[in-house]
């Protein structure tokens, strides 16, 4: 088993309820068991500001699919939460990013591992960070010390529900 990373997004409809669902879903994914889920956070849009803010998560997997077999059962979910490709950093119903598989470094048309802008955003660093301190991303460094670098950057994580 390889642990992966997948950074979950949303800000359609009811934001948390997709992301738990979402959750939910990934829970169940072939070849996988979810083993961290960190807390939501509210973040602002990145990119397209006039938009709802985002509820954003991350959660660890031990998979033992390959990068782009993951990939692809994480593209069908977003389609079965009715996602649709539009415009870059438009509003969405829900977005899957893969951000890391195990240690692989990866540059192709298909698949780019670590995930190239992670290291630049809070809303992906701070719930990485919670559910995976002592992480060290390929090539870029700890996962901490690169949070610290996105400081100005808001995100508010939410209580958590009983």
């Amino acid at each position: 088993m390889i642990r992966a990373f997948v950074a979950l997004g949303s800000n359609l409809g009811n934001p948390v309820q997709t992301i738990e669902d979402a959750v939910d879903a990934m829970a169940a994914l072939r070849g996988s068991l979810l083993a961290a889920i960190s807390s939501l956070y509210r973040t602002a849009p990145v990119g397209l500001r006039n938009q709802p803010d985002f509820i954003n998560a991350v959660v660890a997997l031990d998979t033992r699919l390959s990068p782009r077999d993951l990939l692809d059962e994480l593209f069908a979910l977003e389609a079965r939460f009715g996602r649709q490709r539009t415009v870059r950093n438009a509003p969405r119903t829900l977005d899957l990013d893969l951000l890391l598989h195990g240690d692989t470094v990866q540059d192709d048309p298909d698949v780019t591992l670590p995930h190239p802008r992670m290291r630049e955003r809070a809303f992906v660093l701070a719930p990485l960070a919670e559910i995976a301190p002592e992480l060290v991303i390929p090539g870029r460094g700890p996962v901490t010390e690169l949070l610290a670098a996105c400081a100005d950057q808001r995100v508010h994580a939410l209580a958590r529900q009983q």
